[in-house]
C-alpha cells in the first residue's frame, strides 16, 4: 500500500514537471512570435518616403517639376550677409507645413489647409514663427503670401499635386499643368555696396 502511494506521488510529480516544461516552451515561442509580428508591423507602418527623402532636398524636386514657380530666393542671410539662394519659396512652404504646423505631407487635404493659411482663409501666418524669420534679414512671409495669392487655383492645385507625389513616391505619375511665367524678383541690394556718387559732367547728360 505504501509503495503504491509513493508511485502515485512520483507519477504526479513527473507529470507536473513535464507540464511546466511544456508551458514554459509555449510561452517562449509565443513571445518570440509576438516580437516578430510587432517588428514587422513597425517596419510596415513606416512610409517609404520618410526614409528615402530629406525635407531640405524636396524643394529642388518641386522646381524640377514646376520650373515656373517663383524662387523668391533674393533675401539676404543674417549670418553671411550674402543672398541665401537655397532659401526658396518652396523650401519655406515645406518647412511651414512640416515643422510649424506639424501636418503630414502625404495627403492633399493637409496641403490644401496650408494653402488656405497663405490665402488667409484658415489659420493666420505668424511672423515670429515663419521660416526664415531668424535666418534672413527680411522676413519673407508677406512676399510668400503675395506669390501664393498670385497663383491661380489650377496653379495652386498643380503645386499641391507635385508636393503630394514627391512625398508619395509609389503614387502613379500624372501630368501636371505648367505654371505661367512669372517676372523675376528685383535683386535685393547688397548692404556692403555704397551708392554711386555724382561724377563731373553728369549734369551735361540732362541736356541731351
Amino acid at each position: 500500500m505504501l509503495a503504491a502511494i509513493r508511485n502515485n506521488r512520483a507519477i504526479r510529480l513527473t507529470f507536473a514537471v513535464i507540464l511546466a516544461t511544456l508551458t514554459g516552451f509555449c510561452l517562449f515561442v509565443g513571445a518570440a512570435a509576438l516580437r516578430d509580428s510587432s517588428s514587422w508591423t513597425l517596419i510596415g507602418s513606416q512610409p517609404v518616403n520618410a526614409q528615402a527623402l530629406r525635407p531640405q532636398d524636396i524643394w529642388r524636386q518641386v522646381y524640377e517639376r514646376l520650373p515656373n514657380l517663383p524662387l523668391e530666393n533674393q533675401y539676404i542671410s543674417t549670418e553671411t550677409g550674402e543672398v541665401a539662394e537655397n532659401n526658396t519659396l518652396a523650401s519655406r512652404l515645406i518647412s511651414y507645413h512640416l515643422y510649424v504646423k506639424n501636418r503630414p505631407p502625404n495627403y492633399r487635404f493637409d496641403w490644401k489647409l496650408t494653402m488656405a493659411d497663405y490665402l488667409g482663409v484658415h489659420e493666420y501666418l505668424t511672423e515670429s514663427q515663419y521660416p526664415g524669420n531668424k535666418t534672413l534679414q527680411e522676413n519673407p512671409m508677406e512676399g510668400d503670401r503675395s506669390v501664393i495669392e498670385t497663383l491661380s487655383r489650377s496653379e495652386r492645385d498643380a503645386l499641391v499635386n507635385v508636393l503630394v507625389s514627391i512625398f508619395n513616391p509609389n503614387r502613379p505619375e500624372t501630368s501636371e499643368p505648367q505654371l505661367r511665367e512669372f517676372p523675376s524678383p528685383s535683386p535685393a541690394p547688397n548692404p556692403r555696396t555704397t551708392p554711386k556718387l555724382p561724377q563731373p559732367g553728369d549734369a551735361d547728360l540732362l541736356r541731351l
